[in-house]
């Protein structure tokens, strides 16, 4: 396996963990109200991107980034924040997040190769569900959110320094 197959799993892992964290802190706040099942939805597909990238971290002996206990109060504390600061803000928050994981991922399938079909597959179907993500959000008014793009922008500058961070660290 190379190491460019091992960066891509740890920070897939750190990004799914994260991802995870973001909507339980989303459901923290959002958690009883008109949101709730579309913020569960999306939290349930998060946890099995999460398992997927989990099993392939023990069966392939790759090292985890040594961020996770970071990434745990970090993505916990985005989702909460976004969502006190009302719907349309934890929308825009999704919108910034996915639209960051589809780049990533989409470099990451064109990457792959070879050996390495299933996982290509996999990236490709857990990019295709992150883009449903986006689009829910879209839906639900993500773009009304007040300061969508300076909120967007920093998240979104946010997820491309977490990802480098955590292929490394």
């Amino acid at each position: 396996m190379s190491e460019q197959v091992k960066r891509f799993i740890r920070v897939d892992h750190a990004g799914e963990y994260g991802a995870a964290r973001i909507y339980a802190g989303q459901i923290a706040v959002l958690g009883r109200g008109p949101h709730a099942a579309q913020l569960e939805h999306m939290k349930a597909q998060e946890q099995v991107h999460l398992d997927a990238f989990s099993d392939l971290i023990a069966k392939r002996r790759v090292r985890p980034t040594a961020l996770l206990p970071f990434w745990h109060v970090a993505g916990f504390a985005l989702g909460a924040v976004t969502a006190a600061l009302g719907p349309k803000a934890a929308m825009a928050c999704t919108v910034a997040v996915e639209n960051a994981i589809n780049e990533h991922y989409t470099a990451q399938r064109d990457a792959l190769a070879g050996d390495e079909a299933a996982l290509r597959e996999t990236v490709e179907q857990f990019r295709q569900e992150e883009l449903e993500h986006r689009d829910i959000a879209l839906a639900e008014g993500a773009e009304q959110a007040p300061g969508y793009r300076v909120l967007t922008g920093l998240i979104g500058a946010g997820c491309r320094a977490a990802i480098r961070l955590s292929e490394i660290i």
